[in-house]
């Protein structure tokens, strides 16, 4: 899950600020994109990765299911391209639930 809970305003980001947002390695970032052809990020004149939102939305499915779920690379290639809405549904309700929890958690010290 994206670490960060800024709302993602900016068009581009840099892949120092991708990765921050995962709280991974940059170099992963690129090992994923070589691995993933979801990932598409723009480059500018210098070479520089630019990230977008659907860049974002895509890096967020692969860190669902390598980092939170423990597929393999391939196993997570497989589940894609079967069937990439059922992960996108489980991670909105994954992520849906963390926040109930937290929520939960809250009232509970409140009280």
């Amino acid at each position: 899950m994206v670490k960060n809970s800024k709302k993602m305003e900016k068009l581009f980001y840099s892949i120092g600020e991708t990765a921050k947002m995962f709280d991974v390695n940059v170099s992963l970032i690129r090992f994923w994109e070589k691995e993933f052809d979801i990932l598409k990020p723009k480059k500018n004149k210098k070479g520089n990765r630019l990230f977008t939102k659907k860049d974002l939305a895509n890096l967020q499915i692969i860190y669902h299911l390598v980092k939170e779920r423990g597929f393999t690379l391939e196993g997570a290639k497989t589940k894609l391209k079967e069937n990439k809405k059922d992960t996108i549904d489980n991670i909105e309700i994954v992520n849906r639930l963390k926040e109930i929890r937290g929520f939960l958690v809250k009232l509970k010290e409140e009280l």
